[in-house]
């Protein structure tokens, strides 16, 4: 596993040139807190980081409830046990394997694969301005019905799930990357996501931390750049 740092936010990567399958651990002044968990396969890795900077781990917040995202979450909660595991309300849904949509919801099929074995229950569900340590939820569907990303009120970084892309090209979600084509085969609502990433603009972020590739520092031009782009395609569609 590969571990970058950017400040008190460390990345982890999983299978980084490969398929990349990043997960974020956040050092508090007394706490780490998990942002997305990975594969099965990233139990030893996180579980390493987590010992070696030897605070507890409190908090395991899920982006949305892709098979990618929560692959470790059983492990860990078996590891740690008062660990707080939380998702938004809409996404826990899908956890319990109930993919029907509200009346409000484009009825668009919901897609990407969901842990169907998955044994932990959430303890806290989450909704947009709900705040764990140093973070803020922001609702940012498109990927997921529920996906959320979790903004850090002190130094502006944002972890964003599958909201955007990096691998093979900084992108919104949905846009086809045919290098990393993935994270479009799993993504529900493409307008929704572009929305999203207009709203994460708004935000300013310094940093920008995303499900699949690399971090983007510094993003406010690429991020108008990957705006600009998916307008272009969601019009000729």
């Amino acid at each position: 596993m590969r571990i970058s740092k950017f400040g008190n936010l460390y990345q982890l990567t999983l299978l980084p040139r490969l398929f990349p399958v990043n997960c974020y651990l956040y050092e508090e002044e007394n706490e780490l807190i998990l942002i997305d968990a990975g594969m099965p396969a990233s139990f030893k890795g996180i579980v390493h980081l987590i010992e070696r900077i030897n605070k507890p781990l409190t908090n395991i917040i899920l982006t949305h409830a892709h098979g990618d995202h929560v692959g470790s979450v059983d492990q860990l909660k078996q590891r740690f046990p008062n660990v707080i595991v939380s998702i938004s309300v809409r996404d826990n849904r899908l956890l319990l394997g109930d993919q029907s949509l509200g009346d409000e919801e484009p009825k668009l099929p919901i897609k990407g694969g969901f842990d169907k074995n998955l044994k932990t229950i959430p303890d806290l569900l989450l909704n947009e301005g709900d705040r764990i340590g140093s973070f803020e939820v922001i609702s940012t569907p498109g990927h997921t019905p529920g996906s959320i990303s979790l903004f850090n009120t002190i130094n502006k970084q944002l972890i964003v799930g599958d909201a955007m892309q990096t691998k093979g090209k900084v992108a919104v979600v949905g846009q086809l990357v045919p290098t990393f084509p993935f994270p479009t085969f799993g993504t529900w609502n493409k307008k929704l996501a572009l929305e999203s990433v207009k709203k994460i603009l708004q935000l300013e972020p310094s940093l920008v931390a995303v499900g699949h590739g690399k971090v983007l520092e510094n993003p406010m031009d690429i991020l108008k750049q990957a705006i600009h782009e998916a307008e272009k395609k969601l019009v000729t569609v």
